[in-house]
């Protein structure tokens, strides 16, 4: 038996043939040629994307100096120094909307900067681990309430409860004296400048309070440490080593909130008053801001000098954001000196 299972001669394999096609490989001078194409391609496209990007603004800085020149060419810079703003005698200036836009944001930043930088060093340093996400989650939803809501609050609740339980008091307790009782001056009705700026505050404080956690905590964990080693307390751990490593990014959230500030329309026409005249410098005196201006007349405003000067505060908006971003970044630049200096 064994013999005979033994005399079967073996099955020589059979070859398999393998196709031209599976055979060839892939010649590394064409896989080269596509990945500069499509790296070309890729370079081309995101510079194609920042060229539109530019050429979108300098069209819009255009076509606001293109409507606007009417203005410009009968006022010239003496429009940011003219109080009167006169529809039926066709004289317009734009101070008192200069003024108020830059009182309120200034007013906005005031408030929210330290809140929002107290808010951040609870949600980051001392907040209970249960508290930190519900906490940081109902802040960011204060991101999305819509400015008309802000100001029907601003104007049916919260400007009685200012003229009753802050207006009032102050203009008794500073009534006579040099500066603060101008400051305090004029009715306690709850709408001014002083209510669109805490109103603003409240409305930016969200953006500057998220940017502030999100920066605060990408700071190393080991810097923190080692200063709390070294027995720093928390208030000096964020003023030595959190601040300072992460100035760029609070130094960003903070303007962050001042462009929102700067070009909120909605909240501000509730709660401001909208009155053209500049009677005192009073935070309770009814005001007009750049943004409020435009939302009320433009739609009524006809062709001609109306609506050029409309435009003209347009672009003095334009101007007063693009100043304070370069002053920002002037400000880290400043600041990097600084550090190499020291170092």
């Amino acid at each position: 038996m064994s013999s005979t299972l033994s005399a079967v001669p073996a099955t020589p394999p059979v070859p398999v043939r393998s196709s031209g096609r599976d055979m060839k490989q892939p010649n590394p001078d064409q896989i080269r040629a596509r990945n500069r194409w499509a790296d070309r391609l890729f370079a081309w496209s995101a510079k194609a994307g920042a060229l539109l990007t530019l050429a979108l603004l300098f069209g819009i800085l255009g076509s606001l100096v293109v409507g606007a020149w009417p203005a410009i060419e009968r006022y010239g810079l003496g429009f940011l120094t003219s109080a009167v703003w006169d529809p039926v005698q066709n004289e317009y200036g734009g101070l008192v909307m200069i003024y108020g836009t830059l009182a309120t944001s200034a007013i906005a930043l005031l408030i929210a900067v330290p809140v929002s930088f107290g808010i951040a060093l609870f949600l980051t340093e001392l907040s209970p681990a249960w508290l930190k996400r519900p906490l940081g989650t109902a802040i960011e939803l204060l991101a999305a309430v819509p400015s008309i809501v802000y100001g029907m609050w601003g104007l049916l609740v919260f400007g009685p409860l200012l003229a009753t339980w802050v207006q009032q008091p102050l203009q008794a307790a500073f009534t006579g004296v040099p500066v603060l009782g101008t400051l305090f001056s004029g009715p306690p009705v709850g709408i001014g400048i002083l209510s669109a700026g805490i109103i603003l505050a409240i409305m930016i404080i969200p953006f500057i309070a998220s940017v502030m956690r999100d920066v605060f905590e990408v700071t190393p964990q080991m810097l923190k440490e080692s200063a709390y080693g070294l027995g720093c307390t928390t208030w000096e751990v964020m003023a030595r080593v959190v601040l300072p490593y992460t100035k760029a990014g609070v130094i960003g959230g903070i303007m962050l909130g001042l462009g929102r500030a700067l070009g909120e329309t909605m909240a501000v026409t509730f709660v401001i008053g909208n009155f053209n005249q500049l009677d005192s410098l009073s935070l309770f005196q009814a005001a007009n801001s750049i943004t409020s201006a435009l939302a009320n007349e433009f739609a009524e405003a006809g062709d001609g000098l109306h609506q050029a000067s409309l435009i003209y505060l347009g672009l003095v908006l334009f101007f007063i954001t693009f100043v304070v971003l370069s002053l920002s970044k002037l400000l880290l630049v400043q600041l990097r000196k600084r550090e190499g200096a020291k170092s």
